[in-house]
């Protein structure tokens, strides 16, 4: 049985469409992760899944019951959100007990639930303390730890990681996966940090405009992303494009760059003569030497070092910027005349007027999204 199942879910203020039949479910377990940018919807989704709000139409299920009328408190739901919202007059461990005492359990159950979610999350040694004498990274664990006390059925995160440092994020990240694992936790997090989202889903649904635009593992959304809109998102640094006319002659299909030939998958025939951006991630493109096969000269403008990668940016001959991404100590040129070859394994192909991915594996059709 899914934790959770939307069907054709709208949520209207006056004249905008907020939400405009979203469609998702998550598995017993799962961690879903709802990424898109800031004002496409997911915080009202979380909240109409928490009940605070209720959707003008569609279907909400948790666990098989529908809960269109059923009130906040009674749903099983956990919360936790990016501005942490401690009760300031409570310390730590009143604030993480605060949904186990809503539920009227027993004393000694409560102090239970409340040690063992402190001491997984690490911060049993601050119980006694109110939020402003917690760090911000203590606040947000727990922030977490009264989300998780009650053993929710369902988690909803609604972007926690946001007011922490780097390194606490970084951390986070690492040990998200193996807390909620541990908990067994059903949970939907929000994030518009396509790092945290790749780190922590088992699958992620992308949020355009109130709509799903794609549903899929990290690695679908990442290597075979439905539109070229969902393709910037994903990526650091972004994705190279660059308007082609695909072409064919007896070795396949091609796109010319420089002038010269780059070959494309060969089950991108369909796209012949169609006017198209080619998406190329940084990391599909290599240095390599003059007389190589498919060898394209590039002229070196700068370098940047970022930690594990070196990013070279370059022209082509006609003027088109190409950023080339290499593992860090891999050597490189560094200045003048270069030459680049395609990885045309994953090299990407969009048409240009619907800026929906072109399918190899689909003769004909392109990428519509979670339909797709």
């Amino acid at each position: 049985m899914a934790a959770i199942e939307l069907l054709d879910i709208v949520k209207r203020y006056k004249k905008e469409t907020v939400l405009d039949g979203v469609s998702l479910s998550l598995a017993e377990g799962e961690t879903l992760v709802l990424f898109g940018p800031s004002g496409a919807g997911k915080t009202v989704l979380l909240r109409l899944i928490a009940g605070v709000i209720e959707p003008d139409d569609g279907t909400l299920r948790l666990n098989g019951r529908n809960m269109l009328d059923v009130p906040p408190e009674l749903r099983d739901i956990g919360m936790a959100f990016q501005n942490f919202a401690l009760f300031p007059h409570m310390n730590a461990f009143d604030n993480i007990a605060s949904p186990l005492a809503a539920k009227r359990r027993p004393t000694e159950r409560v102090r239970e639930g409340v040690d063992r979610v402190a001491r997984l999350l690490k911060i049993d040694q601050v119980l006694t303390h109110k939020p402003r004498a917690l760090s911000n990274g203590q606040k947000q664990r727990t922030a977490l730890a009264r989300a998780l006390a009650g053993a929710p059925s369902l988690l909803l995160l609604d972007d926690p990681l946001r007011n922490v440092d780097a390194k606490l994020r970084f951390e986070m990240r690492l040990e998200l996966p193996r807390l909620l694992a541990a908990e067994r936790a059903s949970t939907l997090y929000v994030t518009q940090d396509y790092k945290e989202a790749m780190a922590l889903a088992d699958r992620i649904a992308v949020l355009f405009r109130g709509r799903i635009a794609q549903l899929g593992t990290p690695e679908e959304i990442y290597l075979s992303p439905a539109s070229l809109e969902i393709a910037r998102l994903f990526g650091d640094p972004t994705i190279n494009v660059l308007d082609v006319v695909p072409e064919q002659d007896a070795q396949g299909p091609f796109v010319r760059l420089s002038k010269l030939r780059a070959p494309i998958d060969p089950g991108l025939g369909h796209a012949i003569g169609r006017a198209c951006s080619l998406g190329l991630r940084p990391e599909a493109i290599r240095f390599v030497e003059a007389g190589d096969a498919g060898a394209i000269p590039v002229t070196i403008e700068a370098e940047t070092p970022l930690n594990e990668k070196i990013v070279t940016l370059v022209t082509t001959a006609r003027g088109r910027e190409i950023l080339v991404s290499r593992p860090s100590g891999q050597p490189g040129p560094t200045d003048g005349i270069a030459h680049i070859a395609v990885d045309s394994a994953h090299a990407l192909l969009f048409d240009r007027e619907t800026g929906l991915r072109i399918d190899p594996n689909r003769r004909g059709a392109d990428v519509r999204g979670a339909a797709a």
